[in-house]
């Protein structure tokens, strides 16, 4: 072979793509939102898979609710919080497909908590994740289930008072209790890292399920910079510097039987 043919050759070798699980179009997403990379996540682990054509994603009320417009798969989009119990019919009904809803802190933590709850506790072999941000997004960026101690929101200008408010709820942790859960984690997105981790715990999470061992959900640390007043960059920072104290990173419901699944 010839050197040019080589070097023609080498540039025509694909090292970045979309991938096939998502459609090609603009997203809604505010610049600097960390929603388009775990979309993109999500979409690398279906591929990787292969089980793009029997998968079925629930969307949904919030940031995400155009989220099966994003993903090219099958999709539904479910009132608030109720993805978990949409989810929960679909995979029953169609067991042989691959069932997940993408839910953000004011969909699951606040109005859908009774059903990602009872979800858990069946043991719905579904999964779920689970975008935390800390606000409500869409609506402008009110005190959310999950804010900080201190957060100042549109509804708490000056800082969530835990003695007026209470504290934030920990989804993973509180989910993890629960015997029908197979694989709980908490991941971020705020670094190279930190998206690679992410990604294989996402992808883990699948392979429970295709495993048939459970519920399993991955929350991930996202940002909002629009609702929390910071540049895209600042945004990274204040969830590394802010969130992750509070939200700690790690596995908090590993089943044996879910570590064996994901070295198949």
């Amino acid at each position: 072979m010839c050197a040019v043919s080589m070097v023609e050759q080498a540039e025509e070798k694909v090292v970045y793509k979309r991938p096939d699980s998502l459609n090609d179009c603009a997203t809604h997403y505010c610049p600097g939102c960390t929603h388009g990379v775990a979309h993109r996540l999500v979409a690398e682990v279906l591929d990787e898979l292969g089980v793009r054509g029997r998968t079925i994603g629930v969307s949904p009320v919030g940031c995400a609710v155009f989220a099966y417009q994003y993903f090219n798969v099958d999709g539904a989009e479910a009132a608030h919080g109720r993805a978990p119990a949409m989810a929960t019919g679909i995979k029953r009904t169609l067991p042989d497909h691959v069932v997940f809803t993408y839910q953000g802190d004011g969909d699951l933590a606040s109005i859908g908590l009774a059903e990602i709850v009872h979800a858990a506790t069946r043991g719905e072999n579904i999964t779920t994740i689970f975008i935390n941000n800390a606000v409500y997004g869409m609506t402008g960026g009110q005190m959310a289930p999950t804010s900080l101690p201190g957060q100042r929101t549109t509804s708490s200008p000056l800082g969530r008072d835990v003695e007026l408010t209470g504290f934030p709820i920990h989804m993973a942790e509180m989910l993890s209790a629960s015997p029908g859960a197979a694989y709980v984690v908490r991941r971020s997105l705020h670094n190279v890292k930190e998206i690679n981790r992410a990604k294989k715990a996402i992808k883990i999470a699948f392979q429970a399920q295709l495993a048939g061992l459970g519920f399993s959900m991955v929350e991930l640390l996202s940002t909002c910079p629009t609702n929390w007043g910071l540049t895209p960059v600042e945004a990274l920072a204040w969830v590394e510097q802010k969130m992750v104290p509070v939200y700690p990173l790690g596995d908090f419901k590993v089943y044996d039987a879910v570590q064996t699944a994901a070295k198949r």
